[in-house]
């Protein structure tokens, strides 16, 4: 019995359908029915019920169906855990992480654990923010980085760090142009890339400035660019835009009236695993988060 053949007659048990399960494994139709015919050949049944161009799932088929699954879902995990054994990983650690998080000290961090477990083989999952909590509830990850507590009954959220969130503008400004009154009188205020903080925010920016025109970019990558492009400025987070600062792409506008937020992240937990234990040791005392 071939592998190729279990993956095929799940797919065609999924559809009931020989056309459908075609296009999903990228087949022909022939090749579909061939697979079908040698397994149902090595098991001496018939797994598919064919009534014209329709098929259906024998008895045999139904009960067929939960071993083929498990197979290869037990075969493929096998396949993963070699895999990793051969490039000299023991343990393994899936991490969902927030876009915000993983593209601004989340990589250095992991250069850093990386190093001190060379036998932890390290998968990240980059998730909305709202999706942490429902990939560690759900198991499908052994630990998240979110910039929101999860709503999840399940799962353990503890703040691990906090850092300033500041108003950034493109760097072509004249020195004189950098405040707050003209940034926000004059340009767009690109708002919600953060999902904690900005309905708050944006309440008090209106209170001060009744009149200011907003454009939602749910990205923080994107509102970069956009400011950069002079469409606007924005509170972000200050590991997001640290670089940026430092190469003169975006300039910092100091605030008068606006108390700027915090931005926080949150370790999300739900078994503590020696590769979990492992981890939140090494974050806690990690130094280089901005």
């Amino acid at each position: 019995m071939e592998i190729r053949w279990l993956k095929t007659f799940i797919v065609c048990a999924k559809f009931e359908n020989f056309r459908q399960a075609s296009e999903e494994l990228f087949l022909t139709q022939p090749a579909i029915t061939k697979h079908i015919k040698r397994l149902e050949e090595h098991l001496n049944v018939h797994l598919f019920e064919r009534r014209g161009k329709a098929v259906f799932l024998t008895s045999a088929g139904q009960k067929f169906l939960s071993y083929a699954k498990d197979f290869l879902a037990t075969y493929e995990q096998g396949i993963d855990h070699f895999e990793s054994w051969k490039q000299g990983y023991h343990r393994k650690l899936t991490i969902a992480t927030a876009p915000q998080i993983a593209s601004s000290f989340l990589p250095r961090l992991l250069r850093e654990f990386i190093n001190s477990y060379p036998d932890i083989e390290v998968i990240v999952d980059v998730v909305n923010s709202y999706e942490v909590g429902e990939a560690i509830s759900g198991s499908k990850a052994d630990l998240g980085l979110s910039r929101m507590t999860p709503v999840q009954t399940n799962v353990k959220s503890e703040a691990i760090h906090e850092e300033p969130v500041i108003l950034v503008g493109p760097n072509e400004w004249a020195g004189s142009l950098r405040n707050e009154q003209h940034a926000l009188s004059h340009y767009r205020l690109i708002t919600h890339n953060h999902p904690d903080y900005w309905d708050s925010l944006l309440n008090e920016v209106k209170k001060h400035y009744p009149r200011i025109r907003t454009m939602t970019v749910n990205q923080v990558e994107v509102t970069k660019k956009f400011i950069e492009n002079n469409l606007g400025v924005s509170y972000l987070p200050f590991s997001m835009v640290k670089d940026d600062l430092k190469k003169n792409i975006l300039s910092e506008i100091v605030s008068d009236q606006i108390s700027p937020p915090v931005s926080v992240t949150y370790l999300v937990t739900k078994v503590e695993t020696n590769e979990v234990r492992s981890f939140t040791e090494f974050i806690k005392n990690y130094q280089g988060f901005i």
